[in-house]
């Protein structure tokens, strides 16, 4: 029997992607897969067309989902509009503007474009699934799996296991590239505890840099593009 594609390894990873486990009152995990039939079709229609083969990658590792980018379109650091404009991939029952995304995908065309950029990195995050939070006002807004102590020790087992899940698929463990300084401080101990990479580069995070530092942007830009491209 073949081998899956690095691809087809990732679908499947999605199809099964489901959190039991507990979490502090206030909380709740967000599954697109399981919330939205199409985000199952457009998440295998990226993967089919951007790792339809078995070559190693580089793991870019992000917090968790927002519910505008891959808590919508299943695909990490993609909203709607990205997904549709640079992999040619649309969406038609949900639009949504997310501003990671507009980083990410600047940074993309500096590198050169999604098809050399996805060949050589996968991207994803720890926790693979968004979390939210309810606030005071009743309403449901974005939550970072380290925002409650309670929260991080509740998903950590899942993390690690969901991390070693995705190095399974065929990833480069020699070097890992994570996305915020405050995630790569909850990483390392992950790191030391379950022994997943063998070393650590961090980037500042692409919401940070658009929402506190878009004057620098392209500062930003440059040493995201240096530290990739020293990978290979």
């Amino acid at each position: 029997m073949q081998e899956l594609s690095f691809g087809e390894k990732v679908i499947e990873f999605n199809r099964n992607l489901d959190y039991k486990g507990k979490l502090p009152e206030g909380f709740k995990v967000v599954n697109p897969y399981l919330d939205n039939p199409e985000t199952m079709q457009v998440m295998q229609q990226f993967y089919t067309k951007f790792y339809n083969d078995r070559n190693s990658r580089k793991f870019i590792l992000g917090i968790n989902p927002s519910r505008h980018g891959a808590g919508v379109t299943g695909v990490p650091f993609t909203d709607t509009k990205r997904l549709e404009s640079e992999c040619g991939i649309a969406m038609q029952s949900a639009h949504t503007h997310e501003i990671s995304s507009v980083y990410m995908y600047d940074m993309i065309r500096k590198f050169g474009g999604v098809q050399p950029f996805y060949e050589q990195f996968y991207i994803n995050s720890p926790f693979p699934l968004a979390i939210v939070q309810q606030t005071k006002a009743r309403n449901w807004v974005n939550a970072n799996y380290y925002d409650d102590p309670r929260l991080f020790e509740m998903v950590k087992e899942f993390m690690i296991s969901s991390i070693k899940e995705h190095i399974s698929l065929g990833l480069d463990t020699t070097e890992v590239y994570i996305l915020g300084k405050k995630n790569e401080k909850f990483i390392q101990k992950l790191n030391q505890e379950a022994k997943l990479f063998e070393s650590i580069k961090t980037l500042e995070h692409p919401r940070y840099i658009q929402q506190y530092k878009s004057k620098e942007k392209q500062l930003y830009l440059d040493k995201y593009i240096l530290t990739l491209n020293r990978a290979y």
